[in-house]
């Protein structure tokens, strides 16, 4: 039997996605297909579009066997944390025989080149990137111009590193390697629209990006008169062939009931978080450096809206994804010290099971043959499975997911769900 791991957000779930599970099972000859999910928040630092669970069910539908909540510090870290949590969940399960992940270059020894000579960090590697940081660089860019000058035989460097997914696919390289584990890495070519592509693409069989889709979903919600809502109109048409029917039925039944969810539903939460900290030391949260602390307290008078307010503090060292991410921690409440737990405890301690497809079961055996850290389908045994740390991070998650559901039931005006209370998502 083998098994083949993916790591996606599907916000939302499209063609694209559906392509890529496809063409994972097939370059890897996998029987069963593990997708490793981040959860209700994203690693751009902002609320996914519609919840887990609605997520969970588009994807189980498509191709997907199992599915699994990446832990919320790592599915709103950086690249590199993003990738070592998601690597070290699939790793842990024991089972896994490979991790299939998209790239704009679709060259996987290019990657594996870059990702070698970053674990490396050779001496003129490491004065290249300092002296450009002291230059006022922001990290990727002090990043782009060291290895331009270690791998001059490679002049595409700057133009691989400038693409999201193939950073993503770097990050998942250096990380299967830290772990020397046995997962073999695959990659596959990006086709259709660009990832921070924000219109949809006129051509009929193009893919369209999920950022073009939120976009357009957000806009009609925007146009949208609150007669047209009680009339009983739904989301924009234009979507329609972006994404699978059963994904758009999804969408469809939810819209205007639960989703959509954009950074500005969390801006209340978020100044009040600022306000109740203001005394204490920002920079104990995550992603938080001194330089955004200053810049926080700075501009905190003119607090507006999450959005405006991250576009405020951006500036030339302090990339807005970054801002993004770390308001995002100081809302949830997510701080360095509790993550610096963890990478030193091996990373992850369970694996959160969203749903999975009933077919799966010979997948189950597997996992339950190999597996180093516990499977929970049942939230109120998982003290009994957990160590001190493992339920300190599933107590993060459980209330970011809560934080999550708070917004949506205000903004809908539906009752809350308590996340003990969700059942998981089983298809036939």
């Amino acid at each position: 039997m083998k098994i083949t791991g993916i790591v996606a957000e599907y916000n939302p779930f499209h063609y694209g996605h559906q392509y890529h599970l496809q063409q994972a099972k097939e370059h890897t000859g996998a029987d069963f297909c593990i997708v490793v999910m981040s959860g209700n928040f994203m690693q751009r630092g902002v609320p996914a579009i519609i919840d887990k669970y609605s997520r969970t069910r588009m994807a189980l539908s498509h191709g997907a066997d199992l599915v699994l909540e990446l832990p919320c510090c790592y599915a709103t870290g950086s690249a590199e944390f993003f990738a070592l949590g998601a690597v070290s969940l699939l790793d842990r399960l024991g089972c896994v025989d490979s991790l299939c992940f998209g790239s704009e270059t679709g060259h996987l020894p290019l990657l594996s080149r870059i990702a070698h000579l970053l674990l490396e960090e050779p001496a003129i590697y490491r004065q290249i990137l300092q002296d450009s940081l002291k230059e006022g660089c922001t990290f990727p860019q002090a990043r782009s111009r060291a290895l331009e000058a270690c791998l001059p035989d490679i002049p595409e460097v700057k133009e691989v590193l400038s693409s999201p997914n193939n950073i993503l696919g770097i990050e998942y390289l250096k990380a299967l390697a830290k772990r020397h584990s046995s997962i073999h890495p695959y990659t596959i070519e990006r086709t259709g629209s660009g990832y921070h592509a924000s219109h949809l693409p006129a051509a009929e069989n193009d893919f369209a990006s999920a950022s073009a889709i939120r976009n357009a979903l957000t806009d009609g919600m925007e146009l949208e008169s609150a007669a047209s809502i009680k009339e009983g109109f739904f989301m924009p048409a234009t979507i329609q062939r972006y994404v699978p029917p059963s994904v758009y039925q999804i969408l469809e039944n939810a819209w205007q009931q639960q989703f959509p969810i954009c950074s500005k539903d969390f801006s209340l939460l978020l100044q009040y978080r600022l306000l109740l900290e203001a005394s204490q030391d920002y920079t104990a949260y995550q992603d938080i450096t001194p330089a955004l602390d200053r810049r926080i307290r700075k501009y905190l008078n003119q607090f507006q809206n999450f959005e405006q307010f991250a576009a405020l503090l951006k500036s030339k060292d302090l990339t807005y994804s970054r801002v993004c991410r770390g308001l995002l921690h100081l809302l949830l409440d997510m701080t360095d010290d509790e993550l610096a737990a963890f990478c030193t405890e091996d990373y992850v301690f369970y694996g959160r099971l969203l749903g999975f497809r009933h077919q799966s079961k010979g997948l189950f055996h597997q996992i339950k043959q190999h597996t180093s850290i516990p499977l929970l389908s049942k939230m109120a045994k998982a003290s009994h499975s957990l160590t001190e740390t493992g339920m300190t991070m599933l107590e993060q998650d459980v209330r970011a997911a809560h934080i999550y559901e708070s917004v949506v039931s205000s903004q809908y005006s539906r009752p809350f769900f308590h996340e003990y209370s969700r059942q998981l998502v089983i298809l036939s």
